[in-house]
């Protein structure tokens, strides 16, 4: 498929998708439509939502509780966390009739037996052919793993020991840390000679049972357009992005809603379509803090990196920091902009284009200076690398279910699925992993310094729990990032568990699955209900769940 073929094929396809959502969802207040891709564009799904806007939070534990063991137990087992929650969905101020329901089960797993987690999977890219995998390989993942270990250093430095700066940059170090280990493991798992033989020979599989029956050659027309993003991979990384600030973010996002709201819906970029339009306006406008000193850093550092990456004489970089340092600008850009203030933001988002182009906030002037690059940099990745990859995963698609028919699931699309799994351990470095944790083993586990430090209702409690009571478990459910908070259900469809993790073998379940390793760490409802009982005691909602038992 030519360039210009595939550009037609991509631009179509997004305008019906906008023409199909738009005309199946015209209650935008109380319904949410999408049009999923499946398959690599084999095929297109429509899914459609009930949608509530206002949720709180109706039970949690303590951060140690919930956190207890920190980074260095993250994606990994035994663990001794009580990661769950209970959320309340309101309409009319008054809390939603929800009739139809799981039913609450405070029971411990038992080894062997069935489970399903149902939930929303983000996403995963099993699908990949040798050419994208190499990529990931040799550029994506270690060029991110970089930038995401020497920024965690520096928000750790700023942080030091300064309780406020602690308490307002943990999320981030957080976010930091687990997209790390996150994208190590995926590293892992690529590296792994064996893992990659599996993928290899299921592509060699793939190509010798379709052959004949596939037009043209999908995987060259991958390669090829891999080989061409790999040019610019690198600027339109630096260029076309936030920064990793959150009022840049803001006013990149007011700045092109300005100008797409004012085209018609069907050529619109797909974040500002009328019915994602509900969804983007809501991110914008709602009230979240936000730091001064950690949107410095953040800016600093985007800006210096795109400097180093690109060289001081790139057109880009000029174009970006003009005579200003990477320091001076992030100074002046946080101290100068309004953008924290949720009220300037709606102002902005409600004047449009006329708004926008007579604001004097500094982030807003940078981002209306930096919009037509990065839709240039855009439209380049839509003509090189979307367009011939769409066509090719189409046919792709084509193969797959001529050699396989249609019994492979398709990768994660944050949609809605259900993993069938068992509650079983696994071996590993010739040590068996025991399917389950104990919740008298949290003190064991305590010493007293983070991440290991004993949350409060523990420690006062100790002589009240049950010390047997199964903890967190595992089992071989097919899972991804997104699943955290997704029920575990048991054969007669009660819940026994929240997933919240997965060990770190899990994390090459992004190319594909690995019973042998592969594993689902959950939390048990045993565990949850000493929560409510004894450790944070919810009358009222204990009450309630036995009502759904």
């Amino acid at each position: 498929m030519g360039s210009s073929a595939g550009e037609a094929l991509v631009k179509a396809r997004d305008a019906r998708i906008s023409q199909i959502e738009a005309d199946q969802c015209p209650d935008r207040e109380t319904t949410r439509c999408q049009v999923v891709t499946l398959f690599g564009g084999g095929q297109y799904k429509l899914y459609q939502y009930r949608k509530y806007s206002d949720v709180r939070i109706a039970w949690a534990p303590e951060f140690n509780a919930a956190f207890f063991g920190g980074d260095p137990d993250n994606f990994n087992f035994p663990r001794y966390a009580m990661d769950g929650a209970f959320l309340r969905a309101y309409e009319g101020g008054k809390p939603a009739s929800t009739p139809v329901h799981l039913k609450w089960n405070p029971r411990p797993p038992v080894d062997g037996e069935m489970t399903f987690v149902v939930g929303n999977p983000g996403s995963t890219q099993r699908g990949m052919t040798a050419a994208q995998r190499a990529f990931q390989r040799e550029v994506v993942l270690p060029d991110r793993l970089i930038q995401l270990s020497e920024f965690r250093g520096r928000l750790i430095e700023a942080m030091g020991d300064d309780p406020v700066r602690l308490r307002e940059g943990k999320d981030t170090l957080f976010g930091y840390e687990n997209s790390f280990k996150a994208l190590y493991g995926r590293m892992q798992a690529l590296n792994n000679a064996e893992f990659a033989a599996r993928l290899d020979a299921a592509e060699a599989d793939l190509k010798t049972k379709s052959a004949g029956k596939v037009e043209g050659d999908p995987w060259g027309d991958i390669e090829k357009a891999v080989s061409a993003y790999r040019d610019f991979a690198k600027v339109s990384g630096q260029i076309d992005s936030s920064g990793g600030s959150a009022l840049y973010g803001y006013a990149r996002t007011l700045v092109r809603a300005a100008a797409e709201r004012e085209k018609p819906n069907q050529e619109r970029l797909p974040q500002f379509t009328e019915s994602r339009l509900p969804l983007t306006q809501k991110r914008v406008l709602d009230p979240v803090p936000t730091y001064p000193w950690l949107e410095e850093m953040s800016l600093r550092f985007w800006l210096s990196k795109t400097r180093e990456k690109l060289t001081t004489d790139h057109p880009d970089v000029k174009a970006l920091l003009g005579k200003e340092s990477p320091e001076s600008m992030a100074e002046r850009l946080v101290s100068g902009t309004k953008l924290a203030d949720p009220a300037v933001r709606k102002t902005l988002w409600v004047g449009g284009m006329a708004a926008i182009t007579a604001s004097n906030d500094p982030l807003i002037k940078l981002a209306l200076s930096q919009d037509a690059r990065a839709r240039a940099l855009q439209k380049q990745f839509e003509k090189e690398y979307e367009a011939p990859v769409t066509g090719a995963q189409a046919k792709l698609a084509d193969a797959r279910f001529a050699a396989y028919g249609d019994s492979n699931y398709p990768d994660a699309t944050f949609t809605l699925r259900i993993s069938y799994g068992t509650v079983k351990g696994w071996r590993e470095n010739g040590i068996d992993i025991p399917t389950r944790t104990m919740m008298g083993g949290t003190y064991d586990r305590a010493t007293g310094a983070e991440p290991y430090i004993l949350a409060k209702a523990f420690a006062e409690n100790e002589a009240r729990i049950d010390k047997n009571a199964t903890y967190d478990f595992v089992s071989t459910n097919d899972i991804i990032g997104g699943n955290s908070g997704s029920p575990v259900l048991d054969k007669e469809g009660t819940v026994i568990g929240a997933a919240f993790d997965g060990n770190i073998h899990s994390l090459g379940g992004n190319y594909g699955y690995d019973g042998e390793l592969n594993r689902t760490v959950s939390v048990s409802t045993e565990a949850i209900q000493q929560g409510l009982e004894v450790l944070y005691p919810a009358p009222t909602l204990v009450a309630e769940l036995k009502g759904k038992e």
